[in-house]
């Protein structure tokens, strides 16, 4: 991509924070946190983390289930806008992490709604399935990408009708138009949008989205039945 595009992306992207994201309200204090950490750089931006929030927001959610948490900025988002009684339950591999994620939702006073859980986000999936939970309203899918079909099929059986699924990374660059790729993460995506395709409990779309990280995109699906 160019390097004068992204620039404008990136200019474009500030303006709109600089506008609808109020100072101090962008958890910017967790971003420093992930930084200072050497955390792979690959957060949601501060208007996707908004995005995810009104999303919650607007479909009253209550229970939010969150695969892939990394340093915790869009779990913030997300446990932001759940009510106080409500939960987000967020999964993440590595045990670093996920204590930078604590100390990130802890200084946001925001871990009392956040259920974090350890271990590959199969292990942790099949767990939530066997302790019967109640099904999540919202799921946000941020993981690996090769294990995007597996997740589509656990969050599946953790939701309801009306529980909304959104995949975050599924354009990786406009790389996923590409039927050939030996790229294991955009065969992840290919199959994981094949699978929703032919799924009849579930009506999606799909967001394409720039911005200073790059050139990318949600799919956003709503299960019917």
């Amino acid at each position: 991509m160019p390097k004068k595009q992204k620039e404008v992306w990136k200019q474009v992207d500030q303006f709109f924070a600089d506008a609808l994201i109020a100072p101090g309200d962008g958890f910017d204090a967790a971003l420093d946190a992930n930084r200072k950490a050497d955390l792979p750089a690959i957060d949601v931006t501060p208007l996707q983390g908004k995005f995810l929030e009104i999303l919650v927001r607007s479909t009253s959610a209550r229970r939010v289930l969150e695969i892939g948490t990394l340093g915790g900025y869009s779990t913030l988002w997300l446990a932001r806008a759940v009510p106080d009684d409500g939960v987000v339950v967020t999964l993440e591999l590595e045990p670093r992490h996920a204590e930078i994620a604590k100390g990130n939702l802890e200084a946001a006073g925001l871990a009392k709604r956040v259920e974090l859980r350890t271990g590959l986000a199969a292990d942790s999936l099949a767990a939530l399935a066997r302790e019967g939970v109640a099904p999540f309203d919202f799921i946000f899918i941020d993981a690996d990408k090769v294990r995007y079909p597996e997740y589509l099929q656990w969050s599946m059986k953790l939701s309801r009708p009306g529980t909304l699924i959104v995949a975050d990374n599924v354009v990786r660059e406009g790389k996923v138009i590409d039927p050939e790729s030996a790229d294991l993460n955009i065969r992840g995506v290919r199959h994981f949008t094949e699978m929703i395709s032919a799924e009849p409990r579930l009506s999606a779309t799909a967001l394409q989205t720039v911005a200073g990280k790059g050139y990318d995109g949600f799919v956003i699906a709503v299960v019917l039945r």
